[in-house]
């Protein structure tokens, strides 16, 4: 090959791979953006408060600050605070306040016995007895009576009632 051919054939490549950038840039791109008419739908997979804009992702989506401010963490800080409240005596393992959950270590109450281990999820904002999930353990994995159950749930609902008339917004 002469140095003119090298020239050439080089040049072809990189005019292709320049087109195929071009054609896989434009394939991501918004139609509501560039002002085309685009499918205006509101279906399950657009966030609540996203703007018709951000509706679709693209490859440029990750060179930028996309996030919205208004999507807050999903658990009620009521019942968050109560359950470290009323299971202070049990020392606190692992805390996940984007998911609601709390893990326990072995503790004994006080005026008690037997230890316990508990595993805590709040899966709702709301101040509700379904929003709140316990699983309690005893020592070696044994089970615990439902009885036990119910009233440490009942003791947490009770103490984020307290804690939400101690706040005022009631």
């Amino acid at each position: 090959m002469t140095g003119d051919s090298k020239m050439i054939a080089r040049a072809a490549r990189l005019t292709f791979a320049m087109t195929l950038c071009a054609g896989l840039a434009a394939c991501g791109a918004d139609s509501l953006r560039l002002g085309g008419g685009g499918n205006q739908d509101t279906g399950p997979s657009r966030l609540e408060g996203d703007s018709p804009e951000r509706a679709e992702s693209t490859l440029w989506d990750l060179f930028g600050n996309n996030e919205n401010p208004n999507h807050t963490v999903a658990v009620n800080k009521y019942l968050w605070n109560a359950s470290l409240d009323v299971l202070n005596f049990l020392p606190v393992q692992s805390v996940d306040p984007y998911t609601g959950v709390i893990v326990t270590g072995y503790g004994t109450p006080p005026g008690g016995g037997r230890s316990y281990r508990a595993t805590i999820k709040i899966s709702d904002p709301a101040l509700d007895a379904r929003s709140l999930k316990l699983a309690l353990q005893g020592a070696g994995g044994s089970a615990v009576e439902p009885g036990t159950v119910r009233a440490v749930e009942d003791a947490i609902l009770t103490r984020a009632r307290q804690l939400r008339i101690q706040d005022g917004k009631l």
